[in-house]
């Protein structure tokens, strides 16, 4: 039996790498980049006699395609990103697609060109039968996994204002209207080089950012102790960690890279301050906050929002069953929300899945996630 319109576009979006840099440098550029992916979609939404750009920067553009219907007066994004992360690691050939037992194989094939997919092959069947109800601004976002500098570069970019929007990311078919937000803290120790042969003519600054890691390990333990009713528990966690130059020199510079993950109400700027406190409190010395950055706020919208209850009303209609849920993750919905625009995140795919060294996404979500795409195009209530 032949693949669904759904996943066969699956099959080619896996095919083409689009692995996001993550500030590496040690990446082949043959896999780096969005600009391959957003060609494809470009040339393929073209085909549907679509209105479509691509914006932002050359090598990492994201792309806005444009679907009127007429008589209107409700305008709907779906933004799904177009970056993965990177492949170390895997298990699988990663830009090898393959269907197994029900499963799609391959880097991304669930978070999240499974959305992608999904949404590009419903608006197709849609248009192609002229039942299209709502405006729809398709949305194909570069560094979602980093900085989200693409839907920044698209919420610039839009000619009209939406009403509301849709992530398409792995929330395994549940309405997910809130979810944790995401800020990236740098810190560094400043120590003084010599020759490892005489060690205390010099200032360790490994040694000192280690003592910095187990104070903020500590501060983990205390931020894990907030909670959300449906997020859970706030969380930090060190996830990079650097510094040296040689084992026969003591190092003069060490860094680390922490993960933070928000509840509503917390931003970066109370993050830095609970991180200084928890550096002075342990005593240390000769550390700075290089810098704290919001990559993606929290998302908090209301579930009886027209655009929680138009999605829920589509997944009804499609034949599945509403759940309305919180994800621990960070999408560009809380982005776009931030911005004046609310939404929801869903889409296909499990984020069990996402990132790992066999990601794949059960190929039955991948044609349900575009019968409630359809649904939400054909205006279901």
């Amino acid at each position: 039996m032949s693949a669904s319109p759904a996943l066969r576009y699956l099959r080619d979006y896996v095919a083409i790498p689009s692995v996001n840099p993550m500030r590496r440098t040690d990446l082949d550029p043959e896999i780096v980049g969005e600009r391959r992916y957003a060609e494809h979609l470009r040339r393929q939404l073209e085909g549907l006699r679509l209105d479509v750009e691509l914006v932002g920067p050359p090598d990492r553009p994201s792309v806005i395609a444009v679907a009127e219907a007429e008589g209107a007066r409700e305008t709907l994004v779906v933004a799904s990103h177009l970056d993965t992360v990177p492949v170390d690691g895997m298990e699988i050939e990663p830009f090898d697609p393959r269907l197994d037992a029900g499963r799609l194989y391959g880097r991304g094939s669930c978070d999240t060109k499974a959305g992608m997919a999904g949404a590009v092959a419903a608006l197709e069947r849609v248009l192609a039968d002229g039942g299209l109800a709502r405006n729809v601004v398709l949305v194909g976002e570069a560094d979602e996994e980093l900085g989200s500098l693409g839907i920044r570069d698209v919420l610039s970019a839009l000619r009209r204002e939406p009403d509301w929007l849709v992530a398409t990311e792995p929330t395994s078919l549940r309405v997910v209207t809130r979810h944790k937000g995401v800020v990236h803290t740098r810190i560094s120790a400043a120590g003084r080089a010599c020759h490892a042969s005489e060690p205390a003519g010099g200032s360790n600054a490994i040694v000192a950012l280690a003592r910095a890691a187990l104070a903020l390990d500590q501060l983990g333990r205390r931020v894990s102790e907030r909670r959300d009713e449906r997020l859970g528990a706030a969380t930090l966690s060190i996830g990079v960690i650097g510094g040296g130059s040689a084992p026969n020199i003591v190092p003069d510079q060490a860094w680390l890279l922490i993960d933070h993950r928000l509840l509503p109400g917390e931003d970066e700027h109370s993050v830095r301050e609970e991180v200084l406190e928890a550096l002075a409190a342990a005593g240390l010395q000769d550390l700075s906050v290089d810098w704290c950055r919001l990559e993606k706020p929290p998302l908090h919208t209301p579930d009886e929002h027209p655009g929680a209850r138009a999605v829920a009303a589509a997944v009804r209609a499609a034949g599945g069953t509403v759940e309305l849920a919180g994800a621990a993750f960070g999408t560009d919905a809380g982005v776009a929300a931030a911005a004046g625009i609310p939404g929801v995140v869903f889409g296909p795919g499990g984020i069990a899945q996402a990132h790992t060294a066999r990601e794949f996404v059960e190929a039955d979500q991948v044609e349900r996630a575009q019968a409630v795409f359809e649904a939400l195009f054909r205006g279901a209530e």
